[in-house]
């Protein structure tokens, strides 16, 4: 079966390449860096390298305190932090340029055993930790070829994701059977993973929750508060193609003009599309990279978060978040982070992505589930209006996320066998 997922990867190559060549008009950081995807490298850290793959912003970022306890613990070690999106190696460059040469970032190659393999050779790392959900049948094989120890850490797999493994099972099992460890985020998600073959399963929580705000973000965030004023200011964040339209579209609805719209889309290459959209629905519109130190003119209806490694920042200048991804069927994005703020929640109907933190944060009182766009901007503007109830909310929301903290410690103590 993997020869045959070998060989479909060699026959698409040229679909993969154009469509890559494509995505570079809207971001130009997919037409850099080529060579890394077919496994072409320059000299990397002469110290032994400890391997983390997390393959887009969320991982990146989430990778955060595992990265910073990994580097105190083993200092004689560096980090090769790998990505498959250039929003991911931004994300990273930004995060982690403090630790200079002890942290290298690059592109994994393309998922070919031959591509991989060469990979390994290079950079000979003592081990492979990737980040949630990155299982890949060829990186797994030449991992065990080269003797290379593979740890699934913050691992998550929902019911779908399962599903859709198991319809692949002779190709997924023997991945996920060769892993060395697996450290899940909940039971539930530890008895998906054992389902299909994965050894040593614990289950040690999220590390997205040992994430601390940065003092800097925080700061930044009130300073961007101050420029926009008095007003309350109703934060959607992360959010995803066609969530923006039917927020922008209830917002204007409910006539919310004492408040003000933060809109930060979770992919920059459309931030240009969602700013449109908001002009061509004759909302008042500024931009947070247009700013400028200067305050937002009250007549401003929306302001676009149209900046990179804001969102502590961003989660730090708005009374309320509501929590993007989840209004459609695409599972949801991290709510943690927002806790963290202590800031109230809102959360669409699709989170099955962080099910049992959604869960979690809903019966602590830290969040409340809105059934569609409408019911979201209502139950936004109800809020806003009240300030006590908001303020519990958010200090709910702050116990729950320091409750949940530790999983960094935790995954720490399996990793400690294998490096």
């Amino acid at each position: 079966m993997r020869l045959l997922y070998s060989l479909a990867w060699w026959l698409a190559l040229p679909l993969v390449l154009g469509r890559l060549w494509l995505r570079g008009r809207r971001e130009p950081g997919y037409r850099q860096h080529l060579g890394e995807r077919f496994g072409f490298y320059t000299p990397g850290p002469a110290a032994p390298l400890l391997w983390v793959h997390a393959v887009s912003v969320g991982e990146t970022r989430a990778a955060e305190p595992l990265i910073d306890a990994l580097l105190a613990a083993y200092p004689g070690h560096a980090i090769l932090l790998t990505h498959m999106t250039p929003t991911g190696r931004a994300t990273g460059a930004a995060l982690y340029g403090k630790h200079g040469e002890r942290l290298r970032q690059c592109y994994l190659p393309y998922d070919t055993g031959w591509m991989v393999g060469r990979f390994l050779r290079h950079f000979k790392p003592v081990i492979c930790i990737l980040m949630e959900t990155e299982v890949w049948p060829n990186v797994m094989a030449q991992c065990r070829r080269h003797r290379v120890p593979v740890a699934l850490v913050n691992a998550r797999l929902s019911e779908r994701s399962l599903a859709k493994a198991q319809r692949l099972s002779a190709l997924m099992g023997e991945a996920a059977r060769a892993m060395s460890c697996v450290a899940a985020q909940t039971e539930a998600d530890a008895e998906r993973l054992r389902s299909l073959g994965a050894p040593r399963v614990a289950v040690t929580g999220s590390v997205k929750f040992d994430v601390t705000p940065p003092p800097p973000a925080i700061d930044k965030g009130l300073a961007m508060r101050a420029l926009i004023g008095a007003r309350p200011v109703f934060l959607c964040a992360s959010t995803r193609e066609g969530e923006e339209s039917l927020i922008l579209d209830a917002w204007r609805k409910a006539g919310a003009d004492h408040a003000l719209l933060l809109i930060v889309p979770r992919h920059p290459q459309r931030f240009d599309e969602v700013a449109r959209m908001a002009q061509e629905r004759g909302l008042r519109l500024a931009r947070r990279s247009a700013m400028d130190d200067r305050p937002i003119d009250d007549m401003v209806q929306v302001l676009l978060g149209d900046s990179m490694g804001e969102m502590f920042a961003y989660y730090a200048a708005c009374d309320l978040a509501f929590i993007g991804g989840s209004l459609l069927p695409l599972g949801g994005q991290n709510l943690i982070e927002a806790c963290a703020v202590g800031k109230p929640v809102l959360i669409g109907p699709h989170t099955f992505n962080f099910a049992a933190v959604s869960e979690d944060a809903v019966a602590a009182g830290a969040a409340l589930r809105a059934a569609d766009a409408d019911a979201m901007v209502q139950e936004a503007h109800r809020l806003l209006g009240a300030a006590q109830q908001r303020e519990a909310m958010g200090g709910r929301a702050l116990a729950f996320a320091r409750q949940h903290r530790g999983a960094t410690e935790r995954t720490m103590r399996l990793l400690r066998d294998l490096i």
